[in-house]
């Protein structure tokens, strides 16, 4: 056991972990030169394709130092905002961190939120500069922002380029004499935390886990304690390149177990696995239930998909444990459910998967995020859904979330990301100069102010400069009001929206606009119109496409004309009652990126 390290690696997005990772993997000869390509560790297709790391990935090495054999377990997270959850998880089974920075970019928002998830863990720190071959590199500057932020020495801070490979042997000694070995008792009743799993359709559910005391062993009946489910343990194994099975695995191990689970409800994450003849007292404690920022309706394109699509989603959320879905029914689109995200990034990714991995094609709604409605009655009602919302005159007051958001960026871009925070109904807290250059912003501000396009635009203003962090931070009294998209007098409940009386307008006239020209043009006129309550605040209409019926008619009376025009009139009037509008799926994607 005193052999073993457990770390992982977190920073900004683009600061290089992935890189870094793959060359600890290739001096430690985990990858052979065959395997060994460029972030070796994402093998998500998107991953690749997107250049970012949607999932922790966890692997083992061996090292050897001063004539010992140790074992690494080293897992390398995301760096979105959108995917925090999956650090958290990863910081739970670890004892220490490499905190990785960009010697170009310096301290960005992620860096300092994912270093204050580790020390909350009492992980050991171990800052590492990177990217210390490019030419814009500023090691002096950013070592004074990482000696304020951690208030470590100078010469703690290892210099490395994740490209290169210079100072990697430094990082890997580092890590064997400063990260603690895993505490734990090999002789105690099992406990391990589950902190991932994974869908194999021949296997069924492969669960991640860290030993945090006592021993499993092949064969043995384990029983996972918040389900109190039993199961055989068939194969438990290592995490290598691929999976490596094992006889025996002890305390302060990481590994995998394949026990049959078919169901995807028996393994939660933080779930602690123990054993059936010698249990342990209780489940180990520490692990955060997720918290859904932002929710939509997903719907399948084909009604008879439904049942696919849940299945789908229950095996999505086993590789993503921050995916939260209930069912729900809307009049426009059937049935389908109701998902909580993390962010729409997060939401983006869910869409795609489900899209590439179980080739479901399905329909988001307009994202909003979660209101507590105060009834007249006295009762708290939580609404994720514009539909679910109580009849006005019921409805006493509405509160809506609140995050604070830490905003670091160049001082040149200050003013322009004021205003635009300021647009979003934000408040600002405070600002620190971190150095002349660079200056931290707080601000508070509405959750459904930043849920469509507000990290688009911050990228945009400051020139791709600016690094956004945010948390919750409880919820406020808000003027809010439903809007109704109808068209001819029929309300589309996917199209509805709860949002703040001063927008409302604005954003309903654009709504009608956009609508106008993406629904195809019918044989009869359709009014599109949209509405607060019973006030109707703006209408467009799609002229109908019109058969010229008087061509035939050479000269002759008018009344000829005026007879058979009148006659259309009353085919049309007939077939606008009788006739459906259809939305098409444009317009519901469409909606997401209105300005």
């Amino acid at each position: 056991m005193e052999n073993i390290r457990n770390f992982c690696i977190i920073a900004h997005i683009d600061h290089g972990k992935s890189t870094l990772a793959d060359r600890l993997l290739q001096i430690t000869n985990t990858v052979s030169e065959r395997d060994a390509q460029d972030q070796v560790l994402d093998d998500m297709e998107l991953e690749r394709e997107r250049g970012i790391t949607i999932k922790s990935h966890a692997i083992q090495m061996d090292y050897q130092q001063d004539g010992k054999d140790y074992v690494l377990n080293l897992i390398d997270t995301p760096g979105h905002v959108d995917f925090s959850y999956e650090v958290s998880r990863s910081i739970a089974a670890c004892e220490g961190a490499l905190l990785v920075i960009d010697a170009t970019q310096g301290i960005q928002a992620q860096t300092i939120s994912n270093l204050y998830l580790a020390i909350d863990h009492d992980l050991e720190i171990i800052p590492v500069l990177n990217k210390m071959d490019m030419p814009s590199a500023m090691p002096d500057d950013v070592k004074d922002q990482i000696v304020e932020l951690l208030g470590c020495d100078r010469d703690e801070i290892l210099e490395a380029s994740g490209k290169t490979g210079d100072g990697i042997q430094a990082i890997l000694e580092r890590i064997v004499e400063k990260v603690p070995a895993p505490k734990g008792d090999p002789e105690a009743p099992l406990q391990a935390l589950i902190f991932d799993s994974v869908f194999n359709s021949y296997r069924g559910i492969i669960a991640y886990f860290k030993i945090v005391n006592g021993t499993i062993r092949t064969g043995e009946q384990v029983k996972f304690v918040n389900t109190g489910k039993k199961y055989h343990a068939d194969e438990i194994g290592v995490l290598r390149l691929k999976p490596e099975p094992r006889k025996v695995l002890s305390t302060g191990d990481v590994g995998y177990i394949i026990s049959g689970i078919k169901t995807s409800k028996e393994v939660k994450v933080g779930d602690t696995i123990t054993k059936v003849d010698n249990p342990c007292s209780k489940g180990i404690s520490g692990f955060e239930e997720v918290k859904p920022m932002v929710f939509a309706g997903v719907y399948p394109i084909d009604a008879e998909d439904y049942e696919e699509l849940r299945a789908s989603m229950e095996k999505l959320q086993l590789n993503d444990a921050s995916l939260t879905f209930e069912p729900e029914s809307s009049m426009a689109l059937g049935f389908g459910f109701r998902c909580g995200f993390l962010g729409l990034l997060h939401m983006e990714i869910v869409q795609e998967r489900l899209d590439r991995e179980f080739d479901m094609n399905v329909i988001t709604t307009v994202p909003n995020v979660s209101y507590k409605v105060f009834t007249n009655k006295g009762e708290t009602v939580e609404v994720h859904n514009p539909a679910g919302l109580p009849d006005v005159k019921y409805i006493k007051t509405i509160e809506e979330p609140y995050i604070t958001a830490q905003i670091i960026t160049k001082s040149e871009y200050f003013g322009s990301i004021m205003t635009l925070c300021l647009d979003k109904r934000g408040e600002m807290k405070k600002q620190h100069y971190l150095t002349s250059e660079r200056v931290e912003v707080t601000f508070e501000m509405p959750l459904s102010e930043i849920v469509f396009d507000f990290y688009d635009k911050l990228k945009s203003i400051s020139k791709g400069y600016a690094s956004f962090d945010y948390f919750q931070s409880g919820s406020r009294p808000a003027k809010l009001v439903k809007l109704d998209i109808m068209l001819n007098g029929e309300s589309v409940d996917a199209l509805s929206t709860l949002i703040h009386q001063d927008n409302a307008y604005n954003f309903g006239k654009k709504m009608c606009e956009k609508l106008k020209e993406l629904i195809p043009r019918q044989q009869f006129d359709i009014a599109i119109q949209a509405a607060i309550g019973a006030k109707v605040i703006s209408r467009q209409t799609v002229k109908a496409v019109r058969k010229d019926v008087t061509a035939k008619c050479y000269g002759g009376d008018i009344t000829r004309k005026r007879k058979l025009l009148e006659k259309q009139k009353k085919g049309k009037k007939k077939m606008k009652q009788i006739g459906n509008v259809e939305v098409p799926q444009k317009a519901f994607l469409a909606v997401l990126k209105l300005d």
